[in-house]
């Protein structure tokens, strides 16, 4: 019986000092130095004129260069980064074949010359004894026959040596207008296939952006509309004029596609950067909650921000974000009107941890 008092005492103690242990740990709690914040209260706005989607620079002015026949690479005249002008040979394409074809056909039309020259003698000549009464008029018909077809001969002889000429023109690529060769998607030796690019070149001095737009915004925007674009590298701010509008999502997963047509810039633009385009939304005169980009927090796929609780504490809210408009985004559920929520700290938030407003 003083057996089972002794153990009972020792459990009470054992309990009595982790209780003492919570309350000193909650009391360093309590006592560690609030994280001072910067708040800011939520409020609707009426004046959102602009849609921010992000897009991407390429040449106003490009082309994917391919040929119409097979065969290998038998040298590339130019690397990437070179200008070229208009017509310059840009890289060849084996051509014995088109090239054996193009001596039989030089031998055909000389054989073709050859027969109409005689075949338009014997036409003059029936065609004088003829006149003379010396020469029947089948014996004519017979030779205007013949000068006919041997004339027929020899323009489809000059026709096909057309077409040997244009398969030539496969085989030895030539730059489509001037400009600078931006891409090489072929190495000398590789096998050039019908359809397949070669080389890329672009036109330097006049730019557009790519940019694609939700089926939720898409009727807002009109063609010939000026906005402004952010080239972030740059730190540059340049307008332009929406030059396209497409009205088919069906292969951009609910996304529109529009371009814009930068104006001229001494700005160092390259293809390939991203942009930020402000589109003016017109249309758009709801209200709607905005809150800054930088006071959201992000876990993982899911977004929110610190509020306010009634202990003077931070707490995270989850919310359903929509739009964004220049450096702010539209909070679509999560937040009403009047809330305060935290715009900065100078330490580290997490839930709970106590706050001190500056």
């Amino acid at each position: 019986m003083k057996h089972n008092n002794y153990i009972i005492g020792l459990l009470a103690l054992t309990f009595l000092a982790i209780g003492c242990g919570s309350e000193d740990k909650k009391k360093v709690a309590d006592n560690s130095p609030a994280v001072q914040v910067r708040v800011s209260s939520v409020y609707e706005d009426s004046n959102n004129p602009f849609l921010t989607v992000s897009g991407k620079v390429e040449a106003a002015k490009s082309a994917n260069i391919s040929t119409r026949m097979m065969g290998y690479v038998d040298k590339i005249y130019v690397q990437v980064g070179d200008k070229v002008r208009n017509g310059q040979l840009l890289l060849s394409v084996n051509n014995v074949d088109v090239s054996a074809k193009l001596a039989q056909v030089n031998a055909g039309i000389t054989e073709a010359e050859a027969a109409f020259n005689n075949a338009e003698k014997d036409y003059n000549r029936y065609t004088a004894l003829f006149q003379d009464n010396s020469a029947s008029r089948k014996e004519l018909d017979d030779m205007t026959a013949q000068f006919k077809m041997s004339k027929a001969r020899l323009e489809a002889a000059r026709q096909m040596k057309n077409e040997v000429n244009a398969q030539l023109s496969y085989a030895n690529i030539r730059a489509p207008f001037s400009g600078v060769v931006t891409n090489k998607f072929i190495n000398t030796g590789d096998m050039a296939n019908p359809g397949m690019p070669l080389l890329e070149v672009e036109s330097p001095g006049a730019y557009q952006i790519l940019a694609m737009v939700p089926e939720s915004e898409i009727l807002a925007i009109q063609k010939d509309t000026e906005v402004d674009v952010q080239l972030k590298s740059l730190g540059k701010l340049i307008s332009g004029k929406i030059t396209e509008v497409s009205t088919s999502a069906k292969n951009t997963g609910g996304q529109y596609m529009v371009k814009v047509l930068l104006d001229a810039s001494d700005a160092n633009i390259l293809s390939g950067m991203y942009a930020t385009v402000q589109f003016p939304m017109v249309e758009d005169s709801s209200k709607a909650i905005m809150i800054p980009k930088d006071a959201i927090v992000h876990k993982g796929q899911l977004t929110g921000i610190y509020t306010i609780s009634q202990n003077n504490t931070a707490m995270l809210r989850w919310l359903r974000l929509g739009r964004a408009i220049g450096d702010k985004v539209e909070v679509l559920s999560g937040l009403s009107t009047d809330e305060e929520y935290i715009v900065s700290a100078e330490g580290k938030l997490y839930n709970g941890v106590k706050i001190s407003i500056q």
